[in-house]
């Protein structure tokens, strides 16, 4: 059957034609006979009002033709349907014949109420319709059905299934071992009642009348005899701009939007597709950033393109062209105590848009160190790796600037000498018989403490202790960790000697635990003995 939807009346006479099948296929009994004439007379009423509607759907192709100016294109078509309307009136007439031979000769004719007089009779409808050899009227018939079905198709954009059927091509039979392996004419015709037998026939001549409408609706659309109905309404606004702000004027427009449910329009917007529901396109895509001006906005322009097919058959297309305006993101960078950054380290940053809010899905690339996410929106760690670098800010896949910074080297810690423990003051200095332990301690930069404190870890790793005397070295130890016990020293001090520290290494540990080696040239301390 063709592709398209039926009318409540299609389906009705459908579900007609499935009880007509079954009833053959039980071999029903003559108790039933007079529902066959009843059936048979509706279906001969619902053919004769499809045949009038198919009349009135070619003169409204006639007029439109003729109001179209009678172009030589839209004439092909009233040919065409004037064609349609020929063979289905042909092959109905046919039908009409044929039904009245079988009321003549297998039915006996008809009483004097006007009634069949044997509509129970089948021996004499399989004699006409089958024939001893197979050779009777309902294989010609066949030919002439399945051939009227290839002339309609076409005409036709839906291709129809064929009119007559055998028995394993018939949705009904076909599920019944008795009847899947007859041929049409005794599916239809074999041990089938004079009124059934009509019945058969009235519905083949109800499918022609609906074959042809479909046709005939088709080459109305050709040439504008259809209408486009715009049966859905929309109630709609259209604002200047979703997102005001408070104090300011909201400002748009309130109409109503209407569309047909039976076409489906094809959109595009700049030369891509749009998706369309219920005739309404959906327009998503990512906003292009660049070409900025002065205040940070840049001008762009939507080409829309909406076609839709035309009664005539033709499609029309409407375009529109929409200004809109893309203004620049702006970000902040936040931090402890803002940039400049330092060599190396784990350097916490955080950059932020208020103006994006929930739209802000940063992503950060750098050109001279490595980035750290965080896991936190916005904040991350990035670690330098040369004196100075580009922090780029993207959101969303769209690049909105790149930022500059300055990039320090760790300052150098300070260092501090502790006698017996205690801050070592050199202007008192300190007693020889009591001076035992001396240590050197590294005390990083406050700020970079402050600002880093995972990178701010120093040591001193190793210090020579002399004792000196005048211009003379007495003698001398080497300790690690930064210093420790001069016992060894202490018994040879006197007052008026000296102690001479020289630190011999300082380490640094980063934020990821590695220890490296800090330069600290040559640094010298005294702790005079009293």
């Amino acid at each position: 059957m063709a592709g398209g939807k039926e009318t409540p009346r299609q389906k009705m006479i459908g579900m007609m034609y499935l009880v007509l099948t079954a009833m053959l296929a039980l071999q029903v009994s003559s108790a039933i006979i007079e529902k066959f004439i009843l059936l048979n007379n509706s279906l001969e009423l619902s053919s004769g009002a499809a045949n009038k509607i198919n009349q009135e759907t070619v003169l409204k192709i006639k007029a439109a033709v003729e109001k179209s100016g009678n172009r030589a294109a839209d004439v092909a078509v009233i040919k065409q349907a004037d064609e349609v309307r020929k063979l289905s009136s042909d092959i109905s007439n046919e039908l009409n014949a044929l039904k009245q031979e079988i009321i003549n000769n297998a039915g006996g004719g008809l009483n004097e109420e006007g009634g069949i007089k044997n509509p129970q009779e089948e021996a004499k409808v399989g004699e006409m319709m089958i024939g001893v050899r197979k050779n009777g009227k309902a294989y010609k018939l066949k030919q002439t059905l399945n051939a009227y079905t290839s002339q309609l198709n076409k005409f036709s954009p839906n291709q129809f299934q064929m009119l007559a059927l055998d028995g394993r091509e018939d949705p009904v039979a076909k599920g019944n071992r008795d009847q899947r392996n007859k041929d049409f004419a005794e599916l239809n015709f074999e041990s089938t009642p004079v009124a059934a037998a009509l019945a058969v026939l009235s519905q083949k001549q109800t499918d022609i009348r609906r074959m042809e409408g479909e046709v005939l609706n088709y080459l109305a659309s050709k040439v504008g005899a259809a209408d486009i109905k715009f049966d859905r309404v929309l109630a709609m606004v259209s604002a200047d701009a979703k997102t005001v702000v408070a104090g300011t004027k909201f400002k748009g427009q309130m109409f109503i939007a209407a569309s047909a449910s039976g076409i489906t329009p094809r959109m595009s917007l700049n030369g891509s597709p749009v998706k369309v529901e219920n005739g309404v396109g959906l327009i998503e895509f990512t906003a292009q950033g660049g070409g900025y001006n002065a205040e940070g906005i840049a001008k762009r322009e939507l080409q829309g393109r909406i076609t839709i097919p035309t009664p005539s058959g033709r499609d029309t297309t409407y375009t529109m062209n929409q200004e809109y305006f893309v203004v620049k993101p702006s970000y902040q960078i936040e931090t402890g105590t803002l940039p400049p950054l330092y060599l190396g380290c784990a350097n916490k940053l955080s950059i932020q848009s208020p103006a994006l809010g929930p739209l802000w899905a940063p992503s950060f690339s750098t050109d001279g160190g490595e980035i750290i996410p965080s896991g936190q929106k916005g904040k991350f760690t990035i670690v330098p790796s040369k004196a100075q670098l580009n922090i780029t800010v993207s959101n969303a896949g769209s690049v909105l600037g790149s930022e500059p910074f300055r990039v320090n080297k760790v300052p150098k810690p300070s260092l501090e000498v502790r006698v017996n423990g205690a801050t070592f003051d050199e202007r008192r200095g300190s007693p020889a018989s009591s001076t035992r332990s001396i240590n050197v301690i590294a005390v990083p930069d406050e700020s970079f403490k402050n600002f880093s404190p995972e990178d701010a870890k120093f040591r001193v790793a190793q210090v020579e202790i002399s004792l000196a005397r005048g211009t003379r070295r007495i003698a001398g130890v080497t300790l690690n960790g930064g210093g420790g016990s001069i016992s060894s020293l202490a018994q040879q001090a006197q007052p008026g000697d000296r102690y001479v520290i020289t630190v011999l290494k300082v380490e640094r540990q980063n934020f990821k635990g590695a220890v490296n080696e800090v330069e600290m040239g040559n640094q010298y301390r005294t702790v005079p003995l009293n």
